[in-house]
């Protein structure tokens, strides 16, 4: 859903270079369609918008099978999709702007959901120094 292409299409492959071949995707016609089969599978579907439900993403504990839904620069999430979402989550901005261009807040929020999973506890004992020192020291 939205306005890119379906993989596989030449300006995704020249845009995410081989990774759009390494990341399962499905296409459905519409965001609602998508949301139902998740949810028919399991998970929980939180929407990233600005709105006065929303909760600050770090208040809230990540269920383990998590659909992130985040809108579009110019509209946000449409109001239909909101409605369908078990959760609104919003990062906390200041200033003139209450809110973040996608590219800037997925990472955010993305970063926060694995914490809580703890991948990047993982990641850290696969990337620590040591252990690549010890990984280097196998492979002699």
């Amino acid at each position: 859903c939205g306005y890119p292409p379906p993989p596989p299409h030449p300006k995704i492959d020249k845009t995410a270079f081989a990774a759009a071949r390494s990341v399962p995707v499905r296409h459905f016609e519409s965001t609602a369609a998508a949301l139902r089969a998740l949810r028919h599978e399991g998970y929980a579907i939180w929407a990233m918008e600005t709105t006065a439900r929303s909760r600050v993403y770090t208040s809230v504990a990540c269920p383990p099978k998590l659909a992130l839904v985040l809108g579009n620069e110019e509209a946000g999430v449409d109001p239909s999709v909101l409605e369908m979402a078990d959760l609104l989550v919003e990062i906390p901005t200041f200033g003139l702007k209450n809110s973040l261009n996608v590219a800037s807040a997925a990472p955010v929020v993305v970063f926060e959901v694995l914490r809580q999973w703890g991948v990047l506890d993982d990641a850290a004992s696969v990337l620590s120094p040591a252990a690549g020192a010890g990984a280097a020291a196998e492979t002699r």
